[in-house]
């Protein structure tokens, strides 16, 4: 299992600094402001519509306490629970128009990342009892990343490259321009530092073969129907790390993992994701 951790408290902080200008505009809740009076203290919950996995409570405390931070909060659950329909996840103690200003940014985060985390959760368990682990791509929500990367985390799976410079994956464009694998893999040995990885995208056991020959610490079998996998991952016989991509779904993945690879690659788990149902159920004290 992954380690989720925390996300980082300045990640939260600007995360949330940015929805809330986006939400809160020019004048603030004018309608809160209009409708609900100064000092006005309530007590509301955020309480799940559906089953899931929960991810992003860290982001709806932040997004209140940015609007009210003599808010108090109690936490029923945490990231990574396995939640169901009715149950509570936090309650938040704060004035009535600080919960207000930060109810839609608050359950955003938490529905949007939920969602994230529950249909990894749910490629996860597909592939139980086989050694493959799910892992996300670069397709992620602009400026969203490292969030959506730790949902994945918080539901199971494992995270991808962050951003191109974290390591060196040669892919069939780069091949193109390279001229070959053997003269791209060749071209990264050279100019890698020795602590980068590199991966290399084949779609052919020619090409295949080619990378092998060469030497990579990674190969990306894409698009490849299991059978075509099953020769792969035989071919490479544990020279290299193999990951599939390509045509997997909650149907196809189980499949998919049964062929002995390492890893598979699901970018809709990020970008395709529904999100989780959540509300905030709020009681205005007298």
């Amino acid at each position: 299992m992954p380690n989720t951790a925390h996300i980082p408290k300045s990640l939260c902080h600007s995360a949330v600094s940015l929805a809330l200008a986006e939400d809160l505009g020019r004048a603030g809740d004018i309608t809160s402001l209009s409708v609900i009076p100064e000092n006005a203290p309530a007590k509301a919950s955020i309480v799940s519509r559906e089953a899931g996995v929960l991810a992003g409570l860290d982001l709806a405390i932040e997004a209140f306490l940015q609007n009210d931070p003599t808010a108090n909060f109690t936490n029923a659950v945490s990231d990574g629970a396995h939640i169901s329909p009715g149950d509570t996840v936090l309650t938040i103690e704060a004035q009535a128009r600080g919960l207000l200003a930060g109810e839609r940014v608050a359950l955003n985060f938490v529905s949007h990342l939920s969602g994230i985390a529950s249909h990894t959760a749910a490629f996860v368990a597909e592939i139980s009892g086989t050694n493959a682990r799910i892992t996300c791509t670069r397709k992620t929500t602009p400026g969203l990343r490292a969030l959506e990367k730790y949902a994945v985390r918080t539901g199971g799976g494992f995270n991808h490259r962050f951003g191109l410079d974290d390591a060196i994956l040669i892919k069939d464009n780069h091949i193109a321009i390279a001229g070959s694998v053997t003269a791209a893999l060749k071209a990264a040995k050279e100019n890698a530092g020795h602590m980068v990885t590199i991966e290399i995208e084949i779609d052919t056991l020619e090409q295949l073969d080619e990378a092998l020959q060469e030497g990579t610490d990674v190969i990306l079998l894409d698009n490849m129907s299991p059978d075509l996998l099953n020769k792969a991952v035989a071919m490479v016989n544990g020279k290299a790390t193999t990951e599939a991509s390509g045509r997997v779904s909650l149907e196809t993945v189980a499949e998919i993992a049964r062929t002995g690879v390492d890893y598979i690659s699901v970018g809709k788990i990020t970008h395709s994701s529904p999100t989780m149902d959540f509300g905030l159920d709020m009681e205005i004290f007298s």
